[in-house]
């Protein structure tokens, strides 16, 4: 009987996401010049745990969350990386995030390896009961799986101080005693770090204050659009706006606003505070879509809402000078190329956003010594921080006549790879 030869099957987490941070590794292992080692390993995760979460509704019925808990390198040490809640959450999503949170933190020198995970639901759709149980019962599953030493969760997409506050309480609840260091981004009262809440956005605006001065630009004669008015977006666009930049355009989910003669961002926030979105402003300004955001005329365009905004469709209309990451993964393999044929420099997120994560590691820190830092010294911190990881960014790019984004994933590489050479592989 004649065998029948089968393809092999698709692993689980190769998606197009996966495969955007896949390809973009590849890559950079050409110019990296790193030993087989290293590249075997890194191309996948160390693990991951996929759940399913059954909740009881507030209407007494029962539904079932698909949820999933990625770590995709633990050499450098503990894992790291945030929760979301969304109705697009998959393996893939998170196999991707983990991969380019290694990178983040082994480009800012943290002690820590990347992760991601999430469960896929729709926030606006439940009650706050109904995402307490959600959020308890995923920490009770994922408790075998996550700990100070091992994998530390944070905040991300949909989820905020007040999810890690029930994380770090249910966890803290099997232990018996409080592990306020088992997240990050939790109230200040139960160990959170001051200067967190602003810091992926303030970290954003430090990097592209640093490619100004190497460009030669002036940052307050620079105008802006942010796509994106979250807790990143929202940030950096203050951040601009106190340095005297001229923000010309925001956008958040229900839509953007538009004003060449610059927007009043106070004004804004105060609106979105009281109103939930920017959805019906329109004093002063025009009224946009998110997609003709991208596409004004303007100086510097950051990228601060999620994922595949700047793609082969849309990169050759876009009418800036800079692109700075502040989402993660938001510009696409094509659209990267586009920007680079067309000489527009991109602030890569790995190295734009990482704000968040340095001042992560500076509460989970703090927690540790049980000793807390003011906000300027966190912020000083920080800054020297970003600065660092910049200018070596910066310099390997000149040195080699690559794109930032390369340059940062080279620079990023070659930090795990070191200590992949030096642990080896066990057994």
């Amino acid at each position: 009987m004649a065998k029948v030869a089968h393809p092999a099957p698709t692993l689980e987490w190769d998606t197009p996401l996966y495969q955007q941070a896949l390809t973009q590794l590849e890559h950079a292992l050409e110019l990296a010049d790193v030993p087989d080692l290293t590249s075997t390993r890194l191309r996948h995760p160390e693990r991951c745990v996929i759940f399913s979460l059954p909740i009881e509704m507030d209407d007494g019925s029962y539904r079932s969350f698909p949820a999933y808990r990625v770590q995709h390198s633990s050499v450098l040490g503990p894992t790291k990386g945030g929760i979301r809640y969304d109705e697009a959450v998959d393996l893939g999503e998170c196999a991707a995030l983990a991969m380019w949170m290694t990178w983040k933190c082994a480009l800012l020198r943290l002690p820590y390896g990347g992760a991601k995970g999430g469960v896929r639901c729709n926030v606006r759709e439940l009650s706050m009961n109904e995402v307490t149980r959600i959020t308890r019962r995923f920490t009770a599953e994922l408790a075998p799986f996550i700990g100070p030493q091992l994998d530390i969760p944070a905040p991300d997409m949909a989820t905020n101080e007040q999810t890690m506050a029930w994380m770090m309480d249910t966890y803290s609840m099997q232990k018996g005693y409080a592990v306020p260091e088992i997240v990050t981004g939790k109230p200040i009262s139960i160990g959170g770090s001051v200067f967190r809440h602003e810091a992926t956005g303030a970290g954003v605006v430090m990097v592209i204050e640093r490619a100004c001065s190497r460009l030669g630009w002036d940052l307050a004669t620079q105008r802006c659009a942010v796509q994106g008015f979250g807790n990143v977006g929202g940030i950096a666009a203050t951040e601009l706006h106190d340095k005297g930049a001229r923000v010309v355009a925001v956008s958040d989910i229900s839509g953007g606003v538009y004003s060449p003669a610059g927007l009043d961002i106070p004004t804004l926030h105060a609106y979105v505070a009281q109103h939930g979105s920017l959805e019906g402003y329109t004093k002063d300004v025009e009224r946009i879509t998110n997609e003709e955001l991208l596409e004004l005329e303007c100086d510097i365009l950051v990228l601060a809402a999620r994922e595949d905004q700047v793609t082969g469709e849309n990169a050759g209309k876009l009418r800036c000078k800079l692109v700075a990451e502040g989402a993660n993964g938001p510009t696409s393999n094509e659209g990267d190329r586009i920007l680079a044929e067309r000489g527009i420099p991109v602030l890569p997120d790995i190295l734009t956003n990482a704000g968040g994560v340095t001042v992560s590691y500076f509460e989970w820190v703090q927690d540790l010594g049980r000793l807390f830092w003011d906000r300027d010294e966190i912020r000083r911190r920080l800054a020297d921080k970003m600065s660092d990881a910049f200018d070596r960014v910066w310099n390997v790019s000149q040195e080699r006549g690559i794109s930032l984004r390369d340059a940062a994933l080279v620079a990023a590489i070659r930090e795990v790879s070191g200590a992949l050479e030096a642990r080896g592989v066990y057994p």
